[in-house]
């Protein structure tokens, strides 16, 4: 397979044991479409939060569940993915997960009380939470290693600019309408893409039927539930109006999780895992999920403090500070083909340690931020931080994922997508919660008001870069994966069931 595999590049066909030919372009673009207006989805109800709080006569902390339950949701439902997606075949899952999420966006734009659109937004996240994995899985499955580096950046593009463009889209329509609005822009685009794939769409492989374990399912859903859920607690303060404290949440979340762990090694010896862990025994992958994790607890971190900075501190609007760090966003996504060409050529360590070393030293200029502070700065420090993402997140995906053998992908993506949710949750709680104490801490030495802000979002900013300095040293132990195909062919030869894992250094 050559640069046709990319996205923008012309149709290519595979073959795959005697099945009808796959136009490889036209699956992935379908594919890459309908993820980014699922992800879109996930921030685009940001600037609404302040309507329906009056709308519905709702207190913050009740609006704020739009954006929880979400994440609690995608939680719950990717590491069921892994058996999920091995389960049925591409359409039936494609369908499933185009189909929950017109539902949920319908719902969701008639929704008469806060409950029902709180319950549209946990259908509009489970579709989200099988589209994700979908896309990963059947990128590697249909793209040959030599181009996946290519192709990621593309996928990378999608994954990133569609949230920095969620709160801008719907900061101008709330400017234009009713919140509804939202969804009902959304809903015709996402049937218009649903309708379209499940014309272009074949099935990539046969499904392997195989039963669940519903004792697996229960620790997973409480497990990572409970961690994100009890990690979110913590990072909004909420210890004395949550009726069962954070800290004992999380430690719900983590006992349960260990149990996971344990049940899912003892079943990869019998009828097989709801999520199998072997994927973690692939040193590169390891790694790699260690290095995003560590960067996406910073990512998050800096993406939840420089709103608040923005707004509260320097007095800007919600559709100002969304136009404000677009262009972070789109940096970050049209630098990913450019990066993806990029590893192919020359692997992942050479772009991952500078990226990573950038990234630590935006996160310390963002330290030095005040009342006084011109917004131009924070916006080029922000482009400045998007591109370092761009560098290390593309290659991490990438040489992460590729390490593995096909009978994997579907659990290394799931595995990839929990922890990331996992990651959010966990580095939002800390720099919010650090950011919160330091700020009352100013406040009660005599600070104003903004100054005490100013002096919390400092310190927030520093936790995020003390993790950025972590990924560094991680960075140097990433390695790019060389798949060594026997007996030649594409990405869908029959061959590929013989891959060979090996690690350039």
């Amino acid at each position: 397979m050559t640069e046709a595999t990319a996205l923008s590049g012309p149709d290519t066909t595979v073959e795959p044991g005697g099945r009808p030919a796959v136009n490889t372009t036209a699956v992935l673009r379908i594919l890459v479409l309908a993820t980014f207006i699922v992800i879109l989805n996930e921030t685009i109800m940001v600037n609404a939060i302040p309507r329906l709080m009056r709308d519905f006569a709702v207190p913050a902390t009740s609006a704020q569940w739009l954006s929880t339950a979400f994440m609690l949701t995608m939680a719950v439902v990717i590491p069921v993915t892994g058996w999920f997606l091995q389960r049925v075949t591409t359409r039936s899952a494609y369908t499933l997960a185009m189909g929950l999420f017109l539902t949920g966006t319908a719902l969701a734009a008639v929704a008469p009380t806060f409950s029902i659109l709180l319950g549209a937004r946990v259908i509009q996240a489970s579709g989200t939470a099988v589209m994700m994995p979908l896309l990963m899985t059947t990128m590697l499955t249909l793209v040959a290693p030599q181009d996946r580096g290519k192709v990621m950046g593309n996928v990378t593009l999608v994954m990133s600019v569609a949230p920095a463009l969620g709160p801008a889209v719907s900061g101008v329509l709330l400017q234009l309408g009713s919140w509804r609005l939202i969804f009902a822009v959304v809903l015709p685009v996402a049937g218009l893409i649903t309708v379209l794939g499940l014309r272009e769409l074949v099935n990539i492989a046969e499904p392997q039927p195989s039963r669940i374990d519903g004792l697996s399912v229960a620790l997973s859903a409480v497990g990572f539930g409970a961690l994100v859920y009890g990690l979110s607690g913590l990072g909004e303060g909420s210890h004395s109006t949550a009726a069962i404290p954070p800290a004992l949440t999380t430690a719900i979340g983590v006992v349960s999780l260990a149990a996971f762990a344990r049940r899912q090694v003892r079943l990869q010896r019998g009828p097989g895992p709801l999520l199998d862990l072997r994927t973690l025994t692939f040193a590169p992958f390891a790694i790699a999920l260690g290095l995003m994790c560590v960067s996406f607890m910073a990512l998050m971190g800096a993406m939840i403090l420089l709103p608040l900075y923005l707004q509260d501190v320097k007095g800007l609007s919600t559709l100002t500070t969304g136009l404000l760090l677009m262009p972070g966003g789109l940096t970050m996504g049209l630098l990913g083909p450019v990066v993806g060409r990029a590893y192919d050529r020359y692997g992942a360590t050479r772009l991952v340690v500078p990226g990573t070393v950038v990234m630590a030293l935006c996160l310390v200029a963002l330290t030095q931020v005040g009342v006084d502070t011109p917004a131009v700065l924070v916006l080029a420090d922000h482009v400045v931080l998007s591109a370092a993402l761009a560098m290390i997140f593309t290659p991490v995906f990438t040489s992460g994922l590729s390490v593995l053998p096909p009978h994997l992908y579907a659990h290394g993506s799931a595995v990839l997508g929990s922890l990331q949710q996992v990651a959010a949750a966990a580095g939002t709680a800390v720099v919010i919660s650090v950011m919160a104490g330091r700020t009352a801490a100013a406040a009660a030495d005599g600070a104003s008001g903004t100054t005490a802000l100013a002096t919390g979002a400092q310190w927030g900013f520093g936790v995020g870069a003390v993790l950025a300095v972590v990924a560094v040293v991680i960075a140097f132990f990433v390695r790019t994966p060389a798949t060594e195909v026997h007996g030649g062919g594409d990405a869908h030869s029959p061959e590929l069931s013989e891959v060979a894992p090996t690690v350039e250094r």
